[in-house]
């Protein structure tokens, strides 16, 4: 098919009818933020046209930050753009305009037409037109939340519809000046913002809780009225936890309340806050720090340092506190915290922190009876808009003569006047919030920090170093300085990852190796408090090729499933959470992704690791359904790892005492290996019943599966059996390991048309609580992770399967995955594997070149030797012609091998009769058929990102 056939027929589809072949690219389609975000479209426009123009109103300097980085790697391939805006209504601020200058490839004109209030995106291509028109400006709200609606067509160079986008750009163009430094200059002397429209009186501002600190309180007293001496509060930084805590002891109306804190300086800020929200007189509120020891107010506000000197506290009646709140709980572990703890003796314990899962091992849920009264993460806090949103930009660090910053580089690398240079100019380009940067950089040694300022400030950008050798006083001092403007960066060494709150920063800069998701989400907070005027934070990434990078990441996405192929499309695939943007260079998307690959995230080391971390926030041994439930590594981990034979095994490895016979163990291994993952939930709601009542009836199966939204039918109920008769693995190659593996005896019998556990898994359930506890955790984990499939349907659009799943989900009565390779043609369907990128042209596979023809189709060859007249091809082809095939064409695609035996299901696929031929291929020139195999759903756009784009 030609490329003016393939938009043609899309063009068709779109517009006039479905039988024409669409084209995920080409088809005409409405865009919005429902299904993905009208900035995912616009930037994969962009990192594939030749040019583009876009005519747009109005524009905010909070979007120019990730249209930056996307324009950093066209500059790199000599493509350029051109931006129509205006100055209408003075929506378009000088800020904003002074950021499109420093795009080098973006051509930026102002037009002189009154009214100017379009909306219309434009990409040439080798041979075609995108145009997005419709109501999205260019703005974070437009293009990440609002509801918004683009119509993106594509148009042919001979169109009628090309000839009046290229005419009324041309006019545009012609009735439009270039942008300039000195018409911003001019622009800002008039220029006021536009005014935001409010509703309520003037005055002073009632504080009331947010609807996230509701929820808390509401979960606080449900705890206290069960008679909870102890609850704790994980809140994400600046979600105003100190409201809250105020909130709280207002609620509970203590007869006297102590606040517990490491420093005096957020000691006295906490106290004066306590008091806007509940409100009392002066002489209620009283701080307890160096000289300041007068207990008798109501509300006592203390430094651990002074409180938990043990004179002091010899004096102090252990009942003299009704409610004690220890802010920075993850510090109670601390000799000082735990004298305080095991002095007084009040009816309530409060503790609130934002990271509670220590890199030290301390038992921070422990010390609060593992009660977790509320958690408010990272991701939800941004969701609900209670911190200032952020732009991450991960870029490439430095290079000169091939050779990149790396953990073992020295110091005058660090600091060579060059990278120095290349480091401020990145800082330049990316900008910041506001008319002068405020910025925190984290480097990763004392000296460099130093010889950094020193550069900084002789380039005019006046910094100041600080590290854990100086004084409170100067800290303070500098900060101080940062936000009166004297200051613009503040250097230092993980000195300020908590507890320092500078709410006016707007830019967050880390030139070190992330070593820990935990100090990096802390660095990353210290930019994200609301201050007036702040819209956004720009955090700026510098990536060099560290062995750690495979942790960006996980940090930025708060993923902590061990899962290396959701890792990877982290990275691959453009990320928000709500309107903050997550944004990576190539270079520096190509550093994070071949860290991942040389890094084993499911290693035991790690496993036990995050076991242990779950196990203390429980307080109790964690199952796989608790993994699911509370975000941590996810249970096919457990389930895919080849050390494990079940979580049973995990256990003992672990340490936990856990006597499995032999053939629980077996079972066990079944139920994990071959069901857990929940691609078909048959097996599991069987088992689940099975357990439940002693048998039942083939009606009671059927009907149990219709009201779980299964399909059902003939074929299903016979590979439902072969399965749970272990039958389906009886294949000459894998007799012997399914014996090792799941016993030799059927899990279940069908007789008399009823269904019934086998006596000694019976026997086992009553007489086993270890094997009861680890057999039902790992169904209810399977029927929950089920929930991720369309079980209505065989297979789920986009999810992944190996060739053992497609086997069984196909209802095969055996599994023939090992000698499958690319194909098998079975009477009525088959399923066709692809690897795309091919890793080695000596490999067996690579001489078969599945090109991608279009969004719709790939070009796909039979093994060799094979001829039109094979008795193979005949099958596949039987019905082709008449459009009526006889077999039935799965397609299952990965990227390359490197990424393990998953592949995508793309649906199913039809064969183009025009395109069928005989080939020679190879040095070897052997036969083959090939064959254009047509989708019959366009692939999206996130798939051709993850399969396709190199």
């Amino acid at each position: 098919m030609t490329e003016k056939t393939t938009i043609k027929n899309a063009i068709l589809n779109g517009l006039y009818d479905q039988q024409y072949q669409g084209h995920q690219l080409l088809t005409p389609q409405l865009v919005g933020n429902v299904d993905g975000t009208i900035w995912d479209t616009l930037r994969s426009e962009l990192t594939t046209c030749k040019s583009f123009t876009w005519v747009v109103a109005f524009i905010t300097a909070d979007m120019v930050t990730p249209l930056k980085v996307v324009m950093a790697d066209l500059a790199r391939q000599g493509i350029k753009g051109t931006l129509i805006t205006s100055d209408y209504l003075g929506f378009n601020s000088p800020q904003m305009f002074r950021e499109l200058l420093k795009i080098p490839n973006l051509k930026v004109l102002l037009a002189d037409v009154a009214g100017f209030h379009t909306k219309g995106y434009y990409f040439t291509h080798d041979d075609y037109t995108t145009a997005l028109i419709g109501s999205a400006n260019f703005t974070r709200a437009a293009l990440l939340k609002n509801y918004e609606t683009m119509l993106k067509v594509t148009s042919t160079r001979n169109a009628t519809l090309l000839s009046q986008i290229t005419d009324e750009i041309q006019r545009l163009r012609l009735q439009s000046e270039p942008l300039t430094a000195g018409w911003v200059t001019k622009y800002a002397e008039d220029w006021q913002p536009p005014k935001i429209r409010t509703r309520g009186k003037n005055g002073a501002q009632r504080i009331v809780p947010n609807k996230m600190q509701e929820a808390a309180l509401k979960e606080l007293q449900n705890l206290t009225s069960r008679g909870a001496g102890k609850g704790l509060v994980i809140s994400a930084t600046g979600t105003g936890k100190t409201y809250l805590g105020a909130f709280a002891v207002k609620k509970a109306c203590p007869r006297k309340f102590l606040y517990v804190v490491h420093r005096e300086q957020i000691a006295r800020k906490t106290m004066e806050s306590f008091r806007r929200v509940i409100d009392g007189p002066q002489s209620d509120f009283g701080l307890i720090s160096g000289g300041h020891h007068d207990f008798s107010p109501r509300y006592l506000f203390a430094t651990v340092q002074t409180l938990a000197q043990k004179k002091l506290l010899q004096t102090l009646s252990p009942k003299m506190f009704d409610y004690i709140l220890i802010d920075e709980a993850h510090r109670v572990a601390a000799p000082s915290y735990q004298r305080l703890m095991n002095h007084f003796q009040p009816a309530f314990w409060l503790g609130m922190t934002a990271t509670p899962d220590r890199m030290d091992n301390q038992d921070v849920y422990g010390m609060f009876d593992y009660h977790i009264a509320y958690e408010i993460r990272l991701n939800d806090a941004l969701n609900n808009q209670m911190l200032v949103p952020f732009h991450y930009v991960g870029v490439e660090d430095y290079e000169v003569d091939g050779k990149v910053i790396s953990e073992t580089t020295k110091l005058n690398r660090l600091v060579a006047s060059d990278r120095v240079k290349y480091v401020l100019t990145q800082l330049d380009y990316y900008g910041y919030c506001g008319s002068q940067a405020r910025g925190l950089v984290f480097c990763s040694r004392q000296e460099e920090a130093r010889e950094l300022a020193r550069q900084f400030t002789a380039s005019g950008h006046p910094a100041v170093a600080l590290t854990n050798q100086d004084s409170n006083q100067r800290r303070q001092m500098a900060v101080q300085r940062l936000e009166n403007g004297e200051l613009e960066y503040i250097i230092t060494v993980d000195l300020f990852n908590e507890g320092v709150d500078i709410p006016s920063l707007n830019q967050i800069v880390m030139l070190r190796n992330t070593q820990s998701q935990i100090v990096f989400l802390q660095q990353l907070g210290r930019g994200l408090r609301k201050y007036p005027g702040k819209d956004f934070v720009t955090v700026i990434d510098f990536i060099g090729n560290y062995k750690h990078n495979y942790m960006i990441p996980l940090a930025l996405n708060d993923d902590t499933s061990r899962d290396q192929d959701r890792t990877r499309r982290e990275v691959q695939l453009p990320q928000n959470i709500g309107v903050s943007t997550i944004n990576f260079s190539r270079i520096a998307s190509e550093r994070i992704l071949a860290s991942i690959e040389k890094t084993k995230l499911d290693s035991m080391v790690e496993l036990r690791r995050a076991y242990h971390e779950l196990q203390q926030r429980l307080g109790r041994r964690p199952l796989l359904l608790d993994f699911l439930y509370h975000g941590s590594v996810s249970p096919i981990v457990f389930a895919q790892n080849k050390l494990l034979a079940n979580y049973g095994t995990f256990l003992r490895k672990v340490g936990e005492k856990i006597a499995l016979t032999q053939y629980e163990n077996q079972v066990l291994s079944f139920v994990t290996k071959e069901l857990l993952n929940g691609k078909r939930a048959h097996e599991l709601i069987l088992l689940s019943m099975l357990q439940e009542y002693q048998e039942i009836t083939k009606e009671q199966a059927i009907e149990a599966f219709h009201q779980s939204g299964c399909y059902i039918n003939n074929e299903l109920l016979q590979s439902l059996m072969k399965v749970l008769s272990l039958q389906f693995f009886d294949v000459k190659a894998g007799k012997q390991t399914k014996k090792q593996q799941y016993g030799d005896q059927p899990l279940v019998i069908f007789a008399n048309g009823k269904y019934r556990l086998n006596s000694q898994i019976i026997e086992a359930l009553k007489q086993d609580p270890d094997f009861y506890s680890l057999y039902i955790d790992a169904i209810k984990t399977g029927l929950a992770l089920s929930k991720n499939y369309d079980q209505g349907h065989q297979f789920t659009l986009y999810q992944q399967y190996d060739r053992k799943d497609v086997c069984r989900l196909l209802n095969w009565p055996l599994d023939v995955s090992a000698p499958m390779y690319g194909y098998r043609v079975a009477e009525n369907e088959c399923p066709i594997f692809i690897t795309y990128q091919k890793q080695s042209a000596k490999k067996r596979n690579a001489i078969y070149d599945n090109q991608l023809q279009d969004g719709q189709s790939l070009r796909w060859y039979t093994r060799s030797p094979r001829h039109l007249s094979s008795a193979e091809v005949q099958r596949l082809l039987a019905g082709v012609n008449d459009g009526k095939p006889k077999v039935k064409l799965h397609l299952f695609v990965k990227q390359s091998d490197a990424v393990g035996k998953q592949f995508y299901y793309l649906g199913t696929a039809k064969i183009d009769p025009k395109s069928v031929k005989e080939e020679l291929l190879g040095e070897k020139k052997k036969a083959t058929v090939g064959m254009n195999l047509v989708l019959k759903h366009p692939l999206s756009n996130t798939m051709n990102e993850i399969l396709f784009e190199e």
